[in-house]
């Protein structure tokens, strides 16, 4: 019989990367949201895919602060960038569930004021 004196690690080699490579390429189709926001159901909500040139993407969480593209800001600092934007670029908004409703309309307002109508409130379909 023949003695091992060492140990063929290539085939444990080939099975990680191998291993490495599903993993990478399903890790780019989990969509994770950094802020933890609970969006409100509703029965008519419509699939939304986001346009190649959104780059306004407001949100408030559950604490009632506003976020500008994934970064927490004032809304003093938030009036002064919805000042510069354009007219027609979309606007995301996502809105958490337990937010009160006063930081919501006050954000609309804002809006509303610089005329930015290209908005889109996210919400997530209600199972019935």
């Amino acid at each position: 019989m023949k003695r091992f004196d060492q140990i063929n690690v290539i085939p444990m080699i080939d099975v990680m990367l191998v291993l490495l490579a599903i993993v990478l390429t399903s890790a780019s189709f989990i969509v994770q949201d950094k802020l933890n926001i609970e969006l409100p159901e509703t029965q008519q909500t419509e699939t939304y895919t986001p346009p190649e040139s959104l780059s306004l993407r407001l949100a408030i969480n559950a604490s009632n602060q506003y976020f500008l593209n994934d970064q927490p800001i004032s809304f003093e600092d938030l009036a002064q960038q919805l000042q510069q934007a354009d007219s027609d670029q979309p606007i995301e908004l996502r809105v958490d569930q337990k937010a009160k409703f006063g930081p919501f309309t006050k954000l609309i307002d804002l809006l509303k004021k610089y005329q930015l109508n290209q908005l889109n409130i996210l919400t997530r379909k209600h199972n019935a």
